[in-house]
């Protein structure tokens, strides 16, 4: 099997959301728990969590997961996703995950990475309508173009440049969804028990 490595990026400020989203409850349990619980551990020869929060740090260990302090999480995405590509330089390809998807299924994880190693050599993420999503999985010959990505820009840069290198893996939309917003949050929570009362 293909030597592939995970790596969940959740150092983010969480600036739109008024703070740090991942310890935001979405029917009692936090997006950070949500996202950990979505990695297919079988499925990945490393896994690496990146962040600058200390209760973030001790819930991947418990997930017997490594995990690495973004120090300087100023310094925008590209730096919490280089930390975490530098941790499993050599794995074959690696699994980008967000930590603010907490309807994203830990089996839709695992069948992305089942179609990657059908074309291992291609970018694989997953979508809907033809609309990419995540994760994603970088092959190791985009590692040099992410390790010299700068600022708030994450592998969606990479992406862009290598549009037909790119194989969608169709998923329900919901699963895509991401909270930026306590309004989405709560969009969310209605999107996962419809019968609520808003």
């Amino acid at each position: 099997m293909e030597n592939l490595g995970c790596v969940v990026l959740a150092a983010g400020y969480g600036k739109r959301f008024g703070g740090n989203k991942l310890t935001a409850a979405l029917d009692g349990r936090s997006l950070i728990l949500r996202s950990l619980e979505t990695v297919p551990s079988e499925h990945f020869s490393s896994i690496v969590v990146v962040t600058q929060y200390p209760e973030v740090l001790k819930l991947a260990g418990e997930f017997h997961f490594a995990a690495i302090l973004n120090d300087k999480p100023e310094l925008g995405l590209s730096r919490s996703l280089q930390l975490g590509l530098t941790e499993v330089r050599n794995c074959e390809a690696v699994c980008f995950q967000v930590s603010d998807q907490p309807l994203l299924r830990r089996e839709s994880v695992a069948a992305l990475c089942d179609f990657w190693r059908e074309s291992p050599k291609k970018l694989a993420a997953l979508g809907h309508g033809g609309v990419r999503g995540n994760p994603c999985i970088f092959p190791s010959e985009f590692f040099p173009e992410l390790m010299a990505l700068t600022g708030d820009i994450g592998g969606a840069a990479v992406i862009r440049r290598h549009e037909n290198a790119l194989r969608l893996l169709e998923v329900p939309a919901k699963e895509l969804w991401d909270v930026d917003t306590p309004q989405a949050l709560d969009e969310a929570a209605h999107i996962l028990n419809p019968e609520d009362k808003a």
